[in-house]
C-alpha cells in the first residue's frame, strides 16, 4: 500500500510517499512561498535513485498548484516513482485541532466541520491544512483521507494536568483545556528511545525545538505531561510566537490605547525570538548576530535557554527522575550550543554531555558520556513516517 504524507504549512507544502510494504520512502518534495508568483521554488528527490530537481522562479499563487507540481513530478517517466497517481490510496494529514477528534481519523465532513471551528485556535496551522485537504480531495478523488491529529500523543495525560484553574463550565461548554501539541514528534521520539535503549529508558523528556517548541514528558511511552496547552501560542517561546505570557498583559494593553488586532499580532507574528531580538526567529541568524556582539539577540537566546530549562526542570519533578532526554526539531537537531547549554545548566540532573560527541553530526546519536547517569540523545524528526503508519491503522480499522 502506497500512502502520501502531506504536511502544509502558511506558505509550504512538504510531501513524503511510502510504501508501506517495508515502510520504504519512494520521494520526498517542498514547495517553498506558495502564494507568490515568479518566486515559488520546487524541490523533488527520488529516495529510489537518488535523483532529485530544483526548480526556482515558479509561479505557485494556490495550493492547488502546489500539489500538481508534485503529483507530475511523482508520475513522470524518468524521476517519477509512480505510474499511475491512483496508486497512492491514502494520503495522511499532519492535522492540528479539531477539539471532538482528537486521534486519528478518516476526515469526514464532521470532522472537516471541527477542523473548521478550530481556526480559532490555531489560524497559523488549520486554515493551510483545510485548503489542501480539499485541494487533494479535488485530484485525488480514489485516495481517502486521514486525518493523524497532533494532540493524539497526549491523551494519556492524567486529567489533572489538563484543566485550566478558570471555571468549570468552560471546558464543558466550550473545551478549554490543555491539548498539547507536536504529537508526531513526540510520539515518535517515545518510540525511537524505547527501540535504541530496548524499553530501559522509562522516563524520558522530548524536547521538540525549532520554529515552533515544546516539551513532553514521557513515561513508558505515553505522554504525561506537555508545555504546550490549549493553543500553539503556549509553552516556549517560538520564532516569532510569544509562548506563555501573563495574561493580564493583554488588558492591559487594550487600556494603553492598542487595539486588539495590534496585540495579537504581537504575540503570534511579531513575538518570541523574534520579537525580542529584532534580528531573526531564526537561531542559526541569532547564534551569527551574538558572535558579532549583539546583545538583543543574546538577550533573545538566554531567554530561550531559560524557558527550556525551567520546562525539563518542571517536567523532571513529574516524572520524579530522568532516564533520557531527547533534542529534536530544526534547533534541537542542530544548535550544538542550545545543547550544550541546556544540558550544562542541568547537570545536577545526571546530564553529562560529552562535547566532542555534541558537535556537527547527523542522523540518530547518544552525545552523553558513557557513565552518564541519563543519557542524552539526538534523534531526527521523523513525523511523516509517524503520520504513515498511523494513517495505515486507521485504513486498517
Amino acid at each position: 500500500m502506497k500512502i502520501l504524507v502531506s504536511n502544509a504549512g502558511s506558505t509550504s507544502l512538504k510531501f513524503k510517499l511510502f510504501d508501506m510494504d517495508g515502510e520504504k520512502a519512494l520521494c520526498d518534495a517542498r514547495v517553498e512561498r506558495v502564494g507568490s508568483r515568479d518566486r515559488a521554488i520546487f524541490t523533488y528527490k527520488n529516495l529510489v535513485s537518488g535523483q532529485s530537481e530544483r526548480r526556482e522562479g515558479l509561479s505557485v499563487p494556490e495550493y492547488t498548484d502546489g500539489v500538481r507540481l508534485f503529483l507530475e513530478a511523482v508520475t513522470s517517466g524518468e524521476m517519477g516513482v509512480v505510474r499511475d497517481i491512483r496508486e497512492v490510496e491514502a494520503v495522511g494529514f499532519k492535522t492540528v485541532i479539531a477539539q471532538k477528534f482528537l486521534g486519528d481519523h478518516e476526515l469526514t465532513d464532521e470532522v472537516m466541520a471541527a477542523l473548521e471551528h478550530g481556526v480559532r485556535i490555531a489560524p497559523a496551522h488549520n486554515i493551510p491544512y483545510i485548503e489542501t485537504i480539499n485541494v487533494f480531495r479535488r485530484l485525488l478523488p480514489t485516495a481517502r483521507m486521514v486525518g493523524a491529529f497532533e494532540t493524539d500523543f497526549h491523551r494519556t495525560v492524567p486529567f489533572e494536568r489538563q484543566v485550566y484553574s478558570v471555571p468549570y463550565e468552560w471546558y464543558e461548554k466550550y473545551g478549554v483545556r490543555r491539548y498539547g501539541y507536536h504529537g508526531a514528534s513526540h510520539g515518535y521520539v517515545a518510540g525511537r528511545v524505547a527501540s535504541m535503549t530496548g524499553g530501559r529508558a522509562r522516563r524520558v523528556i522530548s524536547c521538540h525545538l525549532g520554529g515552533s517548541g515544546s516539551l513532553c514528558a514521557i513515561e513508558d511511552g505515553r505522554s504525561v505531561d506537555s508545555t504546550c496547552g490549549f493553543s500553539l501560542q503556549s509553552g516556549l517561546p517560538h520564532s516569532n510566537r510569544a509562548g506563555d505570557i501573563d495574561p493580564y498583559i493583554f488588558p492591559f494593553l487594550l487600556g494603553e490605547g492598542l487595539s486588539a488586532e495590534e496585540i495579537i499580532r504581537g504575540i503570534t507574528k511579531n513575538g518570541g525570538l523574534l520579537g525580542v531580538s529584532g534580528v531573526s526567529g531564526d537561531m542559526r541568524d541569532l547564534e551569527e548576530a551574538m558572535a558579532g556582539g549583539n546583545e538583543r539577540a543574546r538577550l533573545a537566546v538566554e531567554m530561550y535557554l531559560h524557558a527550556i530549562v525551567s520546562g525539563v526542570g518542571a517536567l523532571y519533578a513529574v516524572l520524579g527522575g530522568l532516564d533520557a532526554l531527547v533534542f529534536t526539531g530544526g534547533i534541537g537537531e542542530n544548535s550544538a550550543m542550545v545543547r550544550l547549554r541546556v544540558c550544562k545548566a542541568l547537570a545536577h540532573l545526571g546530564l553529562c554531555l560529552d562535547e566532542a560527541k555534541n558537535g556537527p553530526g547527523e542522523g540518530e546519536r547518544l552525545i552523553s558520556k558513557a557513565d552518564s547517569p541519563a543519557q542524552i540523545w539526538v534523534i531526527p524528526a521523523n513525523e511523516e513516517l509517524n503520520v504513515a503508519r498511523r494513517t495505515l491503522a486507521v485504513l486498517r480499522k
